[in-house]
């Protein structure tokens, strides 16, 4: 228990300020998390003998596409260097035509699949630190990345509290027999109570868009959760990885973060 406290305190503290410093430090941050999540997301799904992604090309082309596409954000290289990780995805395809393996659409499927998965939510999430109002600036706030995280934070307490006292009708019994339907609403519930106190503090955005972010926190944070559990039981495991003591991996922390952010970031480009 000390351990998975002490982990979770140093993991909160990272995260925290990793976004609140400057857009360098951030992008720097997500691409971290990047590299270490398409790793252990070819590891995990090369558990399965019929799975062999294209390890180091992917994670290759991962941390090259976050990298770049945080540049364009920063107005440091231009928009018409997004050919580079374009280019380099598509050669997944001339290489596996050399390596000669089974499956070779599955394994460059697999290989793609964490570019959809884990890159392109972070790099969202990313260029979110430069909404404001109602549209996209030039100039970078933690305001909306580090709200997003006090949501999911407070979503997954929230849930787990709410389900181990409250909770007595299952959600998703097949893929996760612990959460219930009363953790889902306590968890929703108490974000959206954090989500107007940030609206007080961070005025990017109004109440209604920060209340309206929490729904879809609480909705698809718990779906995030849900497909990553859905990954973990088709391979029979129980963590995704063991990077952090107590917790899990990188998949394993940011599960919601994966799903919503894709959602909170088309809401927020609707309204602009």
């Amino acid at each position: 228990m000390l351990t998975r406290a002490i982990t979770g305190f140093l993991f909160i503290l990272t995260i925290m300020a990793g976004v609140y410093f400057n857009a360098i430090i951030a992008l720097s941050l997500f691409s971290l998390i990047v590299l270490l999540g398409v790793d252990e997301f070819y590891t995990l799904v090369k558990k399965s003998k019929t799975i062999q992604p294209i390890k180091f090309w992917g994670i290759l082309t991962g941390l090259v596409s976050i990298i770049i596409l945080g540049l364009i954000v920063l107005n440091i290289v231009a928009l018409k260097l997004v050919f580079i990780p374009v280019l380099m995805t598509f050669f997944i395809f001339l290489i596996e035509l050399y390596r000669k393996k089974e499956n070779p659409f599955i394994n460059v499927a697999y290989t793609i699949l964490s570019m959809v998965y884990i890159v392109i939510p972070f790099a969202m999430l990313f260029h979110l630190g430069y909404y404001s109002g109602n549209s996209f600036t030039d100039k970078y706030s933690f305001h909306i990345i580090l709200g997003f995280f006090l949501m999911l934070w407070t979503n997954d307490t929230g849930a787990y509290l709410a389900g181990r006292f409250l909770g007595k009708h299952k959600l998703f019994e097949r893929i996760s027999p612990k959460k219930t339907w009363e953790g889902s609403i306590g968890g929703g519930l108490l974000t959206i109570g954090v989500a107007y106190v940030l609206s007080i503090y961070f005025t990017n955005l109004n109440s209604t868009n920060w209340i309206v972010l929490a729904i879809i926190v609480a909705v698809f944070g718990g779906l995030g959760d849900l497909v990553e559990s859905m990954l973990k039981r088709s391979l029979n495991i129980k963590d995704s990885g063991n990077i952090l003591p107590g917790h899990g991996g990188i998949l394993d922390r940011f599960d919601g973060l994966l799903l919503s952010v894709p959602f909170i970031y088309s809401y927020l480009y609707l309204i602009s």
